[in-house]
């Protein structure tokens, strides 16, 4: 399918400045909420060191986070479609800057790991806000490129933790630096309650009805009926959890302490893995604009690089990977992000407007559950191997093996549905009645 097939279509919000300055305020929002998500990231041997706890203790934070953001996915994607965006991204940006002071004063174990848990509750409900505003204020056409744009400030977020966070963290101290950061979380909430609107004027949504649990079994039945929700959920899956993975959380352990680099070294190639990332978004979202037939090479080739790639960095032979090999590793780790925004490609065009928040909730589970699975599998192996690395990260190729199982069952049905849609559509575009 070529990027002709991408069309707008009637009723379409016509984008423009005004389009541009309130999906700016929304997705502020989500860059401040990857800060706060990611922030654990650079500083998982320091939280070891303040809770005195072990690697599978150390990965329950992120485990937890992740649980409660992947099992709130669904339940936002029908909030967003229900309140509409604004109510939803307040009430989130309230719960993740409370998570993220909770963190800077918990003087325990439970106490930090609860506040993770309203940090991860919180985030929940940034992202499929984010992308049902940019449905509503851009042209469909526009839907690829903005969607990655949306997954490059998240990961330029990302970035402000591992170069700004971190070196606070080691500057100024533990409190003071969680403390400091959430202060973020309020400027946004004022930044969003004075000029975020759900709509441009002229487009409001037609009106659906709610009917209590009815309406909820609906919307997810529906969405998940849908080959091509299906199919954007395992493209998720599939993509997203090993860079996920490295950035949350192990990482950085595994540059230090088994391939033997400084915390300053490490920090530079996570740093590598954003910067990757933010420049691959961008080259990926102008191919799926253009060309829609690319969507599942883009993905699952990207797939393949990274099984390759740490396959090679886990069997080198020798105490460590040459640097060569780890600076490869992170480059394409970094493609790991907008190859798994390809999956909301899947997920737009099998679900119509009403519907767009569910099938996004669904499809971004997928990720966020792998991901959740892996640092769990991680933590429980290197704690029962004596810290080896090669084994535990090793259940990387079984997760990939079962999400690319999934994709080829799907890919045939989600094709051929979309192409009747997209010919359906262009029917009654030319037909419209005088």
């Amino acid at each position: 399918m070529s990027g002709s097939s991408t069309v707008s279509l009637p009723g379409d919000p016509p984008g423009g400045r005004r389009a541009i300055a309130v999906w700016c305020i929304g997705v502020a929002v989500y860059f401040v909420a990857v800060i706060f998500r990611t922030s654990l990231g650079v500083a998982g041997l320091d939280a070891a060191d303040r809770f005195h706890v072990n690697a599978s203790a150390l990965s329950t934070f992120s485990i937890l986070q992740l649980l409660v953001y992947a099992g709130m996915q669904i339940p936002v994607g029908l909030l967003v479609d229900r309140l509409g965006t604004k109510k939803v991204l307040t009430i989130g940006v309230v719960l993740f800057t409370a998570g993220q002071l909770g963190f800077a004063f918990s003087p325990s174990y439970g106490t930090a790991l609860a506040s993770r848990a309203l940090l991860g509750c919180g985030d929940a409900m940034t992202f499929i806000s984010v992308l049902r505003l940019g449905t509503r204020w851009f042209p469909a056409r526009r839907g690829p490129m903005v969607a990655q744009l949306a997954g490059l400030v998240g990961m330029a977020g990302n970035l402000v933790s591992t170069l700004v966070l971190a070196r606070l963290l080691h500057g100024v101290g533990w409190t003071a630096a969680f403390a400091g950061s959430a202060v973020a979380g309020l400027v946004v909430l004022v930044l969003l309650l004075l000029f975020l609107k759900d709509h441009p004027e002229g487009h409001e949504p037609e009106p659906f009805p709610h009917q209590g649990a009815a309406y909820v079994r609906r919307q997810i039945a529906a969405s998940w009926r849908e080959p091509g929700t299906r199919l954007g959920l395992w493209v998720h899956f599939t993509t997203q959890f090993p860079a996920m993975v490295f950035l949350l959380l192990w990482g950085l352990p595994f540059l230090v302490q088994a391939q033997g680099l400084t915390r300053a070294e490490a920090g530079e190639l996570l740093t590598l893995v954003v910067l990757s990332n933010m420049l691959i978004g961008l080259v990926y979202g102008q191919v799926v604009a253009r060309h829609h037939a690319a969507r599942l090479p883009l993905a699952l080739s990207t797939v393949a690089a990274t099984a390759v790639v740490w396959a090679a960095t886990l069997v080198y032979p020798g105490d460590h990977a040459p640097t060569w090999l780890l600076v490869v590793l992170c480059a394409v780790l970094g493609a790991c992000g907008p190859a798994s925004m390809i999956g909301f490609d899947f997920a737009r065009p099998a679900n119509p407007p009403e519907r767009q928040g569910t099938a996004s909730g669904i499809t971004n589970m997928g990720g966020f559950v792998a991901s959740m699975t892996t640092l769990f599998a991680i933590g429980v192996l290197l704690d029962a191997t004596g810290d080896n690395y090669a084994i535990a990260f090793s259940v990387v190729f079984v997760l990939q093996a079962v999400g690319i199982t999934q994709i080829l069952r799907l890919r045939t049905r989600a094709a051929r549905l979309e192409r009747e849609r997209l010919v359906a559509s262009r029917v009654e575009t030319v037909h419209v009645p005088a």
